[in-house]
């Protein structure tokens, strides 16, 4: 199995339905309580990438994307309208966004992470996938300037110094990102009496992890 670095047609993501995926194990005691845990650490993103098919052209077009890809085989990055960015999706990232690490005078390699906040509780989501020529960074509240000040793996998000950040300083970035993705299905039906009839053929796509 291998990752392609290319993007799914992101006229054809637009419009797909789709979003974060939790799993959560819940036992039920004899006195009526409950205990909840997970076993994962991060959450996964599914989304249908059939909804947003709106012609003939488009489903040939899927067709030949989901062929180059071998079915599930490799997988692809996917372009999440409704969360693709360091801050919200009308606005434009800025090098303020998240807060991805405090300079400890040691670490020359920082991963991108968004942070989801909601009343007192939060979760720090890594990304791996940032879009090229999106990422902005900053130390201390001053933008650097990038293949200069730093570099960016774009196939992993991990951002790159020549030198450790100071002693406490805060280590900030915005961006774009894709989610890394894959087909959940080794079979693609299509009808072109159906489509035209309004109905798309389903196709699951599913969050990767390396």
């Amino acid at each position: 199995m291998a990752f392609h670095e290319i993007q799914f047609p992101a006229s054809l993501s637009f419009g797909s339905v789709g979003g974060p995926e939790r799993r959560t194990e819940i036992v039920t005691l004899s006195n009526g309580f409950e205990e909840r845990n997970t076993p994962w650490a991060h959450s996964r993103r599914r989304y249908d990438a059939g909804v947003g098919l709106r012609s003939l052209n488009d489903v040939a077009t899927i067709v030949a994307f989901f062929e180059a890809r071998e079915g599930q085989l490799h997988g692809f990055r996917w372009k999440d309208w409704g969360d693709h960015k360091s801050c919200p999706p009308l606005s434009a990232p800025v090098s303020s966004d998240q807060l991805i690490a405090i300079g400890d005078e040691v670490t020359t390699v920082i991963q991108l992470t968004k942070t989801y906040t909601s009343g007192e509780g939060s979760y720090i989501r890594p990304i791996t996938k940032p879009v090229e020529g999106t990422v902005r960074v900053a130390i201390g509240g001053d933008e650097l300037q990038e293949a200069i000040d730093y570099t960016v793996n774009f196939a992993t998000g991990e951002v790159t110094f020549p030198h450790p950040p100071d002693l406490g300083a805060e280590v900030t970035a915005g961006f774009e990102f894709d989610v890394p993705v894959r087909f959940d299905t080794d079979i693609i039906q299509t009808s072109v009496s159906s489509f035209r009839a309004g109905d798309a053929p389903n196709v699951p796509v599913v969050e990767v992890r390396s």
